[in-house]
Order: C-alpha cells, then sequence, then structure tokens
C-alpha cells in the first residue's frame, strides 16, 4: 500500500473539471480572440488559463488526441471501457485525456470525483479532462499549478470516469466502486506513476476502500487535500490547502 500525508479531510463540494453548482462554461467577452500562438510543449497546457473557451483550442487539442504517442495507450484504455461498459450503461459518456497532459508516462496522477456536464459537448463543453477547459474550476486548478510549477509530467483524472445522472450531485458508493475498479485498471498504464494527489472526500473514500488496498507497496506517494471548486476555494484555508497539496505533488517529481 502507498504511504499516505493526509494534508486535510472534510466533507466539501466538487472537483476539477467536474460537476460543481456553477460548472457551465463561461462565454468569451465580445470581440476577444484566441490566443495566436499557442504553446504545445510536451506535457504543457496553454499560456492563460481557460483556453477552451476558443473552439480553436479545442480544435486543436482534439487533432492532437489522435497523434500524441503518449497519449494513445490512454485513449485506447478509455475506448475500451465505454464500449465494455455500454451494454449496461447505455448513455455513459466519458470524456477524453487532455493528450497535452503526461499521458501514459506521467509522473502524477490528480484525481477528483467525476466529471461535470461542462465536459459534453452538446453541452458546450470540451470532450476533455482539462486544466484548460473553460470553466472556473479548471482555472482554479489552472492558476495553483502554474503558481507551484507544476507543468509536466502530470494526469487529470476521476476516480468515477463517466459523467453523472444530472440529479446527482456526488457520486453513490455503487459510483465509486465500480469507477475505482476503473482506476485500478488505468493504473496499471501509468509505469512512472509516482505520486497520487487524491481530491475531495468522496474520491478519498473511494480510493480508501477500492484502490489502495489492491496496490502493492511500491513506493507511491499518496496526498489527499481538497477539491478545487470555487465554493470550496471560497472558504477560509482551503485555497492554501489544495496549493500546498500540490506545491507537495510539484517537489516530488520535479
Amino acid at each position: 500500500m502507498s504511504s499516505h500525508e493526509v494534508l486535510m479531510t472534510a466533507s466539501i463540494p466538487k472537483a476539477c473539471g467536474a460537476r460543481t453548482t456553477s460548472s457551465e462554461p463561461s462565454s468569451p467577452a465580445r470581440g476577444s480572440e484566441p490566443p495566436t500562438l499557442p504553446r504545445y510543449a510536451p506535457n504543457m497546457f496553454l499560456d492563460q488559463p481557460q483556453g477552451f473557451q476558443f473552439p480553436e483550442r479545442v480544435a486543436e487539442r482534439r487533432a492532437m488526441l489522435a497523434t500524441e504517442e503518449s497519449a494513445q495507450p490512454l485513449r485506447a484504455w478509455r475506448d475500451a471501457m465505454v464500449a465494455r461498459r455500454q451494454p449496461k450503461q447505455s448513455g455513459i459518456y466519458v470524456p477524453d485525456f487532455d493528450p497535452a497532459e503526461g499521458g501514459a508516462g506521467a509522473r502524477a496522477l490528480l484525481l477528483f470525483e467525476a466529471p461535470g456536464p461542462g465536459t459534453v459537448p452538446r453541452l458546450g463543453g470540451s470532450g476533455f479532462i482539462s486544466v484548460d477547459n473553460n470553466d472556473q474550476t479548471a482555472k482554479n486548478v489552472w492558476d495553483v499549478r502554474n503558481d507551484v510549477g507544476l507543468h509536466e509530467g502530470v494526469l487529470s483524472w476521476n476516480i468515477v470516469p463517466w459523467v453523472l445522472e444530472q440529479e446527482k450531485q456526488t457520486p453513490t458508493a455503487a459510483d465509486l466502486a465500480q469507477g475505482a475498479m476503473e482506476t485500478r485498471r488505468l493504473m496499471q498504464l501509468l509505469p512512472n506513476l509516482a505520486v497520487v494527489a487524491v481530491c475531495g472526500t468522496a474520491t478519498q473514500r473511494g480510493w480508501k476502500q477500492h484502490v489502495a488496498p489492491y496496490l502493492e507497496k511500491d513506493g507511491r506517494v499518496v496526498v489527499s487535500t481538497w477539491l478545487p471548486s470555487q465554493l470550496a476555494f471560497n472558504q477560509p484555508g482551503k485555497r492554501e490547502g489544495f496549493t500546498e497539496a500540490l506545491r507537495r505533488v510539484a517537489r516530488l517529481i520535479n
């Protein structure tokens, strides 16, 4: 089992690129234009947060998904999971991994709860679990990662990888059990993984019950922290706690 450093625990709202009470994508200002020179250095995000407010940036990332070598094992795993679950979950939607992140070579996994409707293309989302998504939660993660220098070797995902039913606010016990099983399978594709940031109490519960007992004592560090939703960040100490957790992740992999 991995070593486990609990920075803070409590009941808190939702996650990165995930369901929040304000997860609707925000609209670009009238007359605004996408950055003319987006950087796609290996495993880096765009130069400014909420870059996916521009359809051009989403289209570029979609093209990158088809060609980025490190993303292909994860892309194939995601597609196979959807096909396997489709017969019993007819409406399942699982956003794609962001090919501009660490891919199969990731050394850090940021694990949140579940994707929100803002990741669904028909609802105006990007179709990716990405720090570049056009919502406040993704912006919070972008800002903190940039502040602590956590730019490379990172993969963002959710312990429940499919979008929850609209009426659900948090994953159920069944959601966590099923999602955690998929998380264990995903981790087999990440041979360089050194640290997992487990974000949110539901994620921590699913990890403790359904992931940690199956892991070998391989030296991976597990850091537990808050979810980066704006509702959480508005509460005293939670932004600082999330920042310290990601600073710890950055020190471990940089």
